[in-house]
Order: C-alpha cells, then sequence, then structure tokens
C-alpha cells in the first residue's frame, strides 16, 4: 500500500470537523490500509485520517496488542481521570500533560460494516480518545499542560 506525509500544526484539516463515512466502500478499505501502513512507518500509536489529509471519520489504533480499525468511532462512556504525557505525530518534538478519562467505552464499526463496542484502559484508552479528538478538530495541544520540546 502507500505511506502518507503526515499533515502537521497548522493546516487547516487539523482543525475541521471530519464528516461521516456513509457507505463503505473499497475506497474506506484502502484508507485503512494506507493507515496503517503510515502508523506503522512513523512507529506511532494511533492515527486519524484528517491527519493524512482525508476528512473523514475513520482511525488506527495499536498499542501493541494489535490493530483496531475503527469507522466512525464514538466515545458513548467515560469513567475515573488520569494524567500522563502525550505526543502527536501532528505536532513533532513536543510532548504535555494530558488528563483524560481513565476508561472508556467506544462504539463503531469495522470495514465489514459490523458495529463494533471496546471497552479500553490504559494506553488503549488514552489513544482512542486522542484520535477520536482529531476527528472533532482538537490536538492535544488544546488540552495539554506543561508543553515541553523534545529531541
Amino acid at each position: 500500500m502507500a505511506v502518507y506525509k503526515i499533515v502537521v500544526n497548522g493546516d487547516e484539516i487539523l482543525r475541521e470537523k471530519a464528516k461521516k463515512v456513509g457507505k463503505l466502500s473499497r475506497n474506506i478499505d484502502k484508507l485503512l490500509d494506507n493507515m496503517r501502513d503510515t502508523l506503522y512507518a512513523y512507529k506511532g500509536v494511533g492515527l486519524a485520517a484528517p491527519q493524512i489529509g482525508v476528512s473523514k471519520r475513520v482511525i488506527v489504533v495499536d498499542v501493541g496488542q494489535g490493530l483496531v480499525e475503527l469507522i466512525n468511532p464514538e466515545l458513548v462512556e467515560r469513567d475515573g481521570e488520569e494524567t500522563d504525557n502525550e505526543g502527536c505525530l501532528s505536532v513533532p518534538g513536543m510532548v504535555g500533560e494530558v488528563t483524560r478519562s481513565a476508561r472508556v467505552r467506544v462504539t463503531g464499526m469495522d470495514r465489514g460494516g459490523q458495529k463494533i463496542e471496546l471497552n479500553a484502559d490504559g494506553l488503549f484508552a488514552r489513544a482512542l480518545q486522542h484520535e477520536i479528538d482529531h476527528l472533532d478538530g482538537i490536538l492535544f495541544l488544546d488540552k495539554a499542560e506543561n508543553l515541553k520540546r523534545i529531541q
């Protein structure tokens, strides 16, 4: 497949609300494949379609437990609170402390159109929230404290 260039902070698409996916098609399959390849090429844990310049509500996440693909994901339940360092492929060289829900329930569809429901905690919950934020035009910078530059 293809590895896309990551869109970086300052590009308008990162601040727009991504469009909901209607009908599933080969184009969505190709998008998911390319997002997977891009995620692994950049050694990230999550990627949202706007980060590769595509205004679609599609994310991929892999925190070491295998790839999760979600179309039209929604956070339907949150519980608890945790603060931890976060970075972002679209904001290279920066990290900051972000407070997020400790546990979440997320729904969406897989590439076959089947409904998925995920219960997540730890890094998985954090990554899902971070990527869903991207779909709403929110960057981790908007929530971060103690921002610092890293090499």
